[in-house]
């Protein structure tokens, strides 16, 4: 069982116990076995043999820096020195170790390089009917209404079937017309005047022909003048196969030309309506294939293409809708399902992706179904079809095209600013600088690096958080406390904290509250617990007002609201604690999002932990303290993962 003890201790005194421990375990690993012999000065300090220590600090207080050993002003203990004459050309964020302190350290390292990375844009919406297969049946005439064979929407009928029968005064008249032209027909058919025979067959085809126009088909015409009698009801057919969707008249009803009475829509073919969140839309593109998934088939996966992306951003929710033109031959899929749908990307370069379905084709910019070989025209519409390279895709996977990536486990990133730890070559022992960068999407298992790092440059994917700890002791430059120049810019994370109102942190305090005692639920395998935490936490979802929060912010919290919403939906109706573990790890990914963009204004900082065991690829979540607690495998594995980020208490984060 979870030690509850653990539990009610202070924020504070596990930052002293913390900095204890790390100050004893930096003297060890950073002086290590294979270095130079230690002696001990009156004071009680260890120096290496023949270096005089230049810069002292306290283990308890790093911002504590004297030239000169003694006793630290806050607490009275010892300073330890931190930079000896050995090390006097160390730069501020640099780490030297011995081999026996990185073994011990745990620290690996792999190369920055160019290659396609995968990214996944996730995005809600619901299917609709294709506009473009729906039709109408409307009156021709004016005229009353006899009998309606459809009664209710909802039936579906072929093409051809009999769907009203209506009485007109001016069809009665267009076929007595079309009989008395029939009968001037035969009575001139003798005449010796040519002019007047054809006069009398013009006159026959345009009476059949105001009959055509006004609804009826070429067998009812033949049918009045084989009969020679006036039909004073007309049946008015359906022209095509579908659904009635609307029933827009009453039996009886005196309806006026151009009048609605049936909708039809034809289910075989629909769209589904999602909407992209303005920083995503960079990777979506006309004709690429979406995969999207519904409540009514679970674990059943449907895909289609887009064919539409809106060129204006809604300036209420800062989304982009698109449309995507999906097959639907079994008719399973209903208008108005709900959908959770998915783009998969691969990014070529900046503004390009690569797809091998579409590499060299041409597209129909109306119809993006259409690809072709080469040039020609649409099937449907008869435009001009363009290549695929003018819609942002390339024309074969190139390396040099490929984005500079690094793994999603190399950058410490607290929201502002994102760091990572380069290995310096050629160094004679084993170094590592700390560099920030500016981070571009994740994509899956990377993160796309826009500037400060080059390719084939060795980053740190295991023991950073390590490195960065050590830097901290030592009160220098670290992913917690930056260092900026006066002449140096600062190097910010594309994802940075925008400037959020106080009042809209509030706001979210109960969400991420709600949050975190879910994450200790999970960890302590207690399923009601969990059935608890979810149902206050989708309670506080829907009180969060968003009054104070500007347009430009609104956007990214509604579609978080969303993704958060049906998280927690699935997890309230998950069978056991599994798939209520399935639906915490879309609500981690989510609320690390929402984290890292707009903050948090809780008294102390969180954390963010990795397990690289759950769910076969990894998976990350939020807690507090820095003693994991796996919320994936529970106790089972409680102290499975690591600390990848710290995401600073409010007080912390706007320093």
């Amino acid at each position: 069982m979870v030690n509850e003890k653990r539990r009610v201790l202070t924020w504070p005194r596990v930052a002293l116990g913390l900095a204890i421990v790390v100050a004893f375990a930096a003297g060890f690993l950073f002086r290590g076995s294979g270095e130079a012999p230690q002696v001990t000065t009156p004071s009680g300090v260890e120096e290496h043999a023949g270096h005089v220590a230049e810069v002292w600090t306290c283990s308890m207080h790093p911002q504590i820096r004297l030239p000169e050993p003694g006793q630290c002003p806050i607490c009275g203990m010892d300073l330890i020195p931190i930079k000896g004459s050995g090390d006097e050309d160390r730069g501020e964020r640099e780490m030297v170790f011995s081999e026996t302190a990185r073994r011990l350290a745990q620290i690996r390292t792999v190369p920055v390089e160019r290659r396609l990375a995968t990214v996944e844009v996730r995005m809600v919406g619901k299917i609709d009917y294709d506009e473009t297969r729906t039709g109408y049946i409307t009156a021709y005439v004016a005229g009353r209404l006899e009998r309606l064979f459809v009664d209710y929407s909802g039936v579906r009928v072929e093409r051809g079937d009999h769907m009203v029968t209506i009485y007109s005064p001016e069809l009665i008249a267009a076929q007595e017309e079309l009989l008395l032209a029939i009968e001037a027909q035969r009575t001139l058919a003798k005449s010796e005047l040519e002019i007047m025979r054809r006069t009398a067959a013009q006159t026959v085809d345009a009476a059949r022909e105001r009959l055509r126009l006004w609804g009826l088909l070429p067998e009812q015409i033949a049918k009045v003048e084989q009969q020679g009698e006036v039909q004073e009801v007309i049946t008015l057919y359906s022209p095509m196969s579908g659904v009635v969707i609307d029933k827009n008249a009453r039996q009886g009803m005196y309806v006026e030309t151009g009048s609605r009475i049936y909708t039809i829509a034809d289910l075989e073919h629909l769209w589904v309506r999602l909407e992209a969140y303005e920083s995503d839309i960079e990777w979506v593109r006309l004709g690429q294939e979406v995969e999207f998934t519904t409540e009514a088939y679970p674990g059943t996966v449907f895909r289609g293409r887009v064919s539409f992306i809106d060129p204006v951003v809604d300036p209420r929710t800062r989304t982009v809708k698109l449309r995507v033109n999906v097959p639907n031959e079994d008719r399973r899929l209903k208008p108005e399902m709900l959908v959770r749908a998915t783009v998969a990307s691969q990014v070529a370069g900046v503004g390009r992706v690569f797809d091998p379905y579409l590499a060299g084709k041409w597209i129909s910019p109306m119809h993006p179904e259409i690809v072709k070989d080469g040039p020609g025209k649409c099937d449907i519409c008869g435009m001009d079809l363009v290549p695929a390279e003018e819609l942002g895709y390339v024309r074969q996977a190139e390396s040099a095209e490929a984005p500079l990536v690094v793994p999603a486990r190399a950058p410490l990133i607290t929201g502002k600013r994102a760091v990572v730890y380069v290995e310096q070559a050629g160094a004679d022992r084993p170094t590592y600088v700390g560099r920030e960068v500016v981070l571009g999407p994740r994509a899956g298992d990377v993160y796309i690096v826009r500037s400060g790092l080059v390719e084939g440059e060795r980053v740190v994917v295991e023991g950073n958080f390590k490195i960065d700890s050590a830097l901290q002791i030592e009160a220098r430059p670290s992913m917690m406390n930056p260092a900026v120049a006066e002449d140096e810019p600062e190097v910010r994370n594309e994802g940075a904290h925008h400037e959020v109102p106080p009042a809209f942190l509030s706001e979210l305090r109960p969400v991420y509250s709600g949050y975190l005692r879910l994450q200790e639920a999970l960890a302590a395998d207690d399923l009601e617990r969990g059935v608890e935490s979810l149902r206050e936490l989708s309670g506080t979802l829907q009180a969060v007002a968003e009054n104070e929060l500007p347009a430009s912010l609104a956007g990214e919290w509604r579609r978080a609201k969303t993704v958060l919403h049906a998280a927690a939906t699935a997890g309230l109706n998950a069978a056991d604690i599994a798939a209520m573990r399935l639906a915490f790890r879309d609500l981690s990914t989510t609320t690390i999002a929402l984290a890292n963009h707009l903050g948090h204004d809780l008294p102390e900082p969180l954390v963010v932990a990795h397990c690289p065991l759950a769910f076969d690829h990894g998976a990350d979540w939020i807690q507090s303290g820095e003693r994991v607690e796996n919320p994936y495998f529970g106790e089972s594995m409680y102290r499975c993962g690591e600390i990848i980020a710290v995401l600073p208490a409010a007080e912390a984060a706007t320093n």
